[in-house]
């Protein structure tokens, strides 16, 4: 189960990775938060299920993704089927207890939306993550596939991007949910904020030294990290010619420059384990600096994946095993 991106710009996997390292940041923010007031408001288990629109989609679905993943059921009055699996969907929303939303989207009524989802029939029910719309299932299904996929759903959520979901208290009042608390803004904000204006509009040049000045000051802050490492990547692969670098890696298994690469192209098309398992062949098969050249690019490409990603876990390991 893997995040598509929702936005419009930027690299896909690039983007989804830093939505993971956002979410996980505010879920941290939002727990450290409720632990200083003594515990966060709860909601009604009816507002485990909505109604969204077109105007309301980036606060009730992207926005609320940050905190807990949203299902989309997109349905119709007319869909025979939809009416056999939206009353399941809401049922299991409520038995699952807040740890997913239910948002529900007629489609009728939004075709933008589901254009931008490619939705080709109905019922279609997607699922959004920390900003990424991954595909559930099309069609019919029945319950025990169903709640399989939302298991899954949940694990992806809890074990990648850090979502605990939502409290529910079966006394507090329907449409009482609270807002969320705006986090205080930190030192390094403006500056963060314009790295991320920069890598968006394709001023690479400037995200680096954007992310660079932070660190200067607070080296050890993560977003700033995560943002220079993703910059320095795209920074390299920009302009290079694909096929071309794929043929040199091929033809030259030994050349160090090529096999790093093509790892960079690997990672930025989405295809983390062959750049990671790249650099781990070409570990196994060189010495001396060149050896320890794939070593420290492979540990930037980490940094851009993130710690706590298990592909980043297992290559780690994999890494140990070749160098000693």
């Amino acid at each position: 189960m893997q995040p598509r991106n929702m936005s419009m710009s930027g690299v896909v996997d690039l983007a989804a990775v830093k939505a993971a390292q956002e979410a996980k940041a505010k879920a941290e923010q939002a727990r450290a938060q409720s632990a200083r007031e003594g515990g966060a408001g709860a909601i009604s288990p009816a507002d485990l299920v909505i109604d969204v629109d077109e105007a309301g989609f980036e606060r009730d679905v992207l926005q609320r993704s940050a905190e807990v993943p949203v299902v989309i059921d997109f349905w119709a009055e007319w869909c025979e089927p939809c009416k056999q699996l939206s009353p399941v969907l809401e049922r299991l929303a409520v038995e699952y207890n807040g740890r997913f939303l239910l948002a529900k989207i007629d489609v009728d009524a939004n075709q933008m939306l589901m254009q931008q989802f490619g939705i080709q029939g109905i019922p279609a029910v997607f699922a959004v993550v920390a900003g990424q719309a991954l595909p559930l299932f099309q069609g019919a299904a029945g319950e025990a596939q169903i709640r399989q996929t939302l298991d899954q759903l949940v694990q992806v959520g809890e074990q990648r991007f850090g979502l605990t979901g939502l409290t529910v208290d079966p006394e507090a009042e329907p449409g009482g949910a609270p807002e969320a608390s705006e986090r205080p803004a930190g030192p390094h904000d403006g500056l963060l904020e314009a790295a991320v204006q920069a890598l968006d509009s394709g001023d690479l040049s400037g995200a680096v030294q954007a992310y660079k000045n932070v660190l200067n000051e607070d080296p050890g802050n993560e977003e700033a990290k995560l943002g220079l490492a993703q910059a320095e990547l795209l920074q390299r692969v920009q302009g290079v010619d694909p096929q071309q670098v794929r043929r040199d890696a091929a033809d030259k298994p030994a050349d160090v420059q090529a096999q790093i690469a093509a790892a960079d192209l690997d990672l930025v098309g989405g295809h983390v384990e062959d750049a990671f398992g790249r650099l781990i062949e070409t570990v196994q098969r060189t010495v001396g600096d060149d050896r320890d050249t794939v070593r420290v690019r492979l540990l930037e490409l980490f940094e851009v994946v993130g710690p706590d990603d298990p592909r980043v876990i297992a290559a780690r390991r994999a890494l140990a095993r070749a160098l000693f």
